[in-house]
């Protein structure tokens, strides 16, 4: 069996392996493996190519026998697709996953505070710290909230934080999820199909567990129940069952014991919520939604929606029901506000920010628009309410006619577009026909956010871009996720 301490890049079964630029997850730069990684490198070694290949098809069949799948929008083979899985975990040692930790906590409490002000005293608009058309210019940004009362003022209970590594080793914060983030089902069928393909390297590594996600949350949103409500009902509202997450709408469900219901299944009388059942009308105190603020209420936002419940925004002015997240926190996920974060944890934590950002250009500041449109070619532009790697600019990966294309919708609504340099995003060995090879990773974690705690399960989602050379790491666009331990 080899040593992993000598540098096995080249050697079976890492023959396919080339190292880059970016910071490789398992080895370093001289090829050999680094320690977290050893075990696994020995593991890797002993296996031949053809166990490896059917471990990886009995993680396929798992994944599509228990319908793990997403949507590809706009593809003209089919929208629905197996979710892309590999076989081999992604590793963080206790010490960066305590380093994340506290970024993360700091940034959520930070951003909870932004919300509150925003809506109430906006004591940071009038201080200049932030652009006061900025905010009211985000399309995600609800006047309807104004100076309404949030349960023990939480606006963000539940939230997807993306990560990517730099060159250097260093993780920063990419982006920031806070409306209807998603990805942890995914996470925990990960983590299920990973114990049952590799069982010993479990022991092995000292692996920390997070199957107890489904229960922080239900904890979590037990926390936000209206006083008066000491054994709250709980739900979770879905747009139904062609959307892109309902294997995860399901998912949750289950693992918290509480109901799916869509929005046919609510309905709002005297300001208060109530479920249909077969017993007759059941009042619902906690919402966990996962629709977006503009289809929850066709009374006060979109009137043709059929997805939400009317009356739901009076329901809950009236602090009889709860909807996590908070209507309105859409404000905070905007790319614009992103380039904000560090001075918005400045500012009301009087810290600096343990997690930083990345370097980002606001397209609509003259000065920062004239170079992105000078240096398209070189940069990462985004809409800044899109998700899912949609409405964006890989500059070195793109076409004459594509920076062409972007630098008019720039000039035509700046507002709506960033920019950041092209990062090196970290690789980690993948199982990739038939053999071992480095992809680009990203990793979002989930926090859990009440007004007594945080809680953070150790490890996350890690998004691969499973075609050679990409830095795309959704799934929508080609990509897929490993199992993400955090040793103990």
């Amino acid at each position: 069996m080899p040593d992993a301490t000598i540098p096995l890049v080249g050697q079976p079964p890492f023959e396919q392996y080339t190292l880059t630029g970016a910071y490789d997850e398992m080895f370093a730069p001289d090829g050999s493996v680094r320690p977290a990684y050893a075990e696994l490198a020995r593991h890797l070694s002993a296996l031949s190519r053809e166990e490896l290949q059917q471990r990886q098809r009995y993680a396929d069949l798992t994944f599509l026998n228990q319908g793990i799948t997403f949507t590809v929008y706009g593809n003209e083979s089919g929208t629905e697709r197996v979710f892309p899985y590999d076989l081999l975990p992604r590793i963080i040692t206790a010490d960066e996953w305590q380093q994340i930790e506290r970024g993360l906590s700091q940034r959520i409490i930070a951003l909870n505070h932004f919300l509150r002000d925003i809506y109430h005293d906006q004591q940071i608009l009038r201080d200049g710290v932030i652009p006061r058309e900025l905010v009211y210019s985000c399309r995600h940004y609800r006047r309807e909230m104004r100076g309404l009362p949030v349960p023990r003022n939480v606006y963000t209970a539940i939230v997807g934080t993306d990560l990517v590594r730099l060159p250097d080793g260093q993780f920063v914060v990419l982006e920031d999820n806070l409306r209807v983030p998603s990805g942890v089902s995914y996470m925990l069928t990960n983590r299920a199909v990973m114990k049952r393909a590799f069982p010993r390297l479990f022991g092995a590594h000292g692996v920390r567990p997070i199957d107890h996600y489904g229960q922080a949350l239900l904890a979590t949103l037990r926390a936000l129940a209206p006083d008066h409500r000491p054994e709250p009902t709980i739900a979770l509202l879905t747009p139904g069952v062609f959307n892109s997450a309902y294997f995860e709408h399901t998912f949750l469900a289950r693992q918290m014991g509480i109901e799916l219901v869509e929005g046919r299944d609510l309905l709002a009388h005297d300001n208060v919520v109530y479920m249909r059942t077969t017993g007759g009308l059941r009042r619902v105190d906690v919402i966990y939604r996962r629709i977006d603020d503009d289809f929850l209420d066709p009374m006060v936002f979109r009137p043709d929606s059929v997805l939400g419940v009317p009356g739901l925004l009076n329901a809950y002015r009236a602090g009889n029901v709860v909807l996590a997240n908070a209507i309105g926190t859409g404000v905070a996920d905007d790319k614009a506000i992103y380039a904000y974060v560090p001075a918005i944890i400045r500012y009301y934590l009087g810290e600096e920010p343990i997690l930083p950002n990345v370097p980002t250009y606001l397209c609509d500041r003259p000065d920062e628009r004239a170079y992105v449109l000078e240096h398209l070619d070189e940069l990462v532009v985004k809409a800044v309410g899109e998700s899912g790697g949609y409405d964006m600019l890989i500059g070195p990966h793109s076409t004459r006619e594509q920076q062409a294309q972007f630098a008019e919708r720039i000039r035509a609504n700046p507002r709506n577009y960033i920019a950041q340099p092209t990062l090196q995003l970290s690789c980690a060995p993948c199982f990739i026909d038939g053999g071992i090879e480095p992809r680009h990773v990203d990793l979002r974690p989930f926090i859990l956010f009440d007004d007594e705690a945080i809680t953070i399960v150790p490890g996350g989602l890690s998004r691969v871009a499973l075609r050679r050379g990409s830095l795309v790491v959704n799934s929508s666009q080609g990509g897929g996720s490993k199992d993400t331990w955090v040793l103990y």
